[in-house]
């Protein structure tokens, strides 16, 4: 039997664009994805949320994949002032999610265009409700409570900061960022977005503050050292004072014992003396005599004395006969 060739050809051709167009009815979704069919450049029908095989109408029709899962936000960090007039550096993020894709690529077309939204939106309020507090309720706990004997205990904390320790906190961080969620989530459905969380990463002075921050804590680092400094020298000198009070306490009562021993000694000494020369004075007399020529004749000394004074008493009982009675 005869195959006509043109008939296999047409076959073929067939084959293969009822194969192209199955493929181009059919697609999938898995359980992170949601979709919204564009038909000539317009959504048609209700957004597709189901996991699964799927049914568009080949070559006119297009699939959008939008993804179900919460996409992160990281916005740049924004100098704000307090009410206080104190610029901080604020970083934030949040977590969101695409609630409605017909109405998100209607709005936004796609995540790019969201986070230029998101930008604008969390980046107003932010500091909209930044600018509206004061820095202690921005990093603060309204439940962390500082009484006046944890400052004590800390003894590095300047008058500033102790006032701002012991400043009662009415909001809080957690009431801040939760004012902060509820305000911005009033604006994403209208982009067919859901706000899930929002949080305060990083609260810092800026640089020209921060600078000054440690140049106030460098000062007030100083002034505590000398402090200790001074309580050090002070100490050290009631200790030298102690230290001199005791030595002439120690050296008064030596000299004191020292003056009472050598008292004892010369009343000891002159009692024997007075034993010894008391058992006969002419000795006693006649060695005192002698030790007095010896002070007073001393040397090349000369004395102009009567032949009767009873000084020469004993030089006289001493010189031989005939011999002068003036002596030299």
């Amino acid at each position: 039997m005869n195959r006509n060739p043109l008939f296999f050809a047409a076959f073929i051709l067939v084959a293969i664009v009822a194969t192209v167009f199955v493929f181009s009815s059919f697609y999938t979704l898995d359980e992170t994805e949601q979709a919204v069919i564009v038909q000539l450049g317009a959504p048609v029908g209700d957004p597709i949320t189901e996991p699964g095989l799927h049914f568009k109408r080949p070559f006119v029709q297009e699939v959008r994949r939008f993804d179900k899962r919460l996409i992160s936000w990281d916005g740049d960090p924004n100098q704000i002032p307090t009410r206080g007039e104190q610029f901080i550096s604020v970083d934030t993020t949040a977590r969101w999610r695409i609630a409605d894709p017909l109405l998100f690529m209607q709005r936004v077309q796609n995540e790019r265009g969201a986070t230029m939204r998101l930008n604008d939106i969390l980046d107003s309020v932010v500091r909209d409700h930044i600018s509206a507090s004061d820095l202690v309720e921005i990093v603060r706990s309204k439940d962390w409570k500082v009484s006046a004997e944890d400052i004590a205990r800390a003894q590095a904390v300047s008058p500033d900061d102790e006032e701002s320790l012991l400043k009662r906190v009415s909001t809080g961080r957690q009431e801040l960022v939760r004012s902060i969620l509820e305000k911005a989530r009033l604006q994403m459905p209208e982009y067919g977005i859901e706000l899930v969380d929002i949080r305060i990463k990083r609260v810092d002075y800026v640089e020209a503050v921060q600078q000054r921050v440690f140049e106030r804590m460098i000062a007030e680092r100083q002034r505590i050292a000398e402090q200790f400094r001074s309580e050090g020298q002070g100490r050290a000198a009631e200790i030298d004072g102690e230290t001199q009070r005791q030595l002439a306490q120690v050296r008064s009562e030596a000299q004191r014992k020292a003056e009472l021993i050598r008292g004892e000694a010369d009343a000891e000494a002159t009692r024997i003396y007075n034993e010894a020369f008391g058992a006969d004075p002419e000795f006693f007399a006649f060695f005192r005599t002698l030790e007095s020529y010896s002070r007073s004749l001393a040397g090349k000394t000369t004395l102009m004395l009567g032949s009767e004074m009873e000084y020469l008493r004993y030089l006289q009982q001493a010189t031989p006969a005939g011999a002068s009675s003036v002596t030299k």
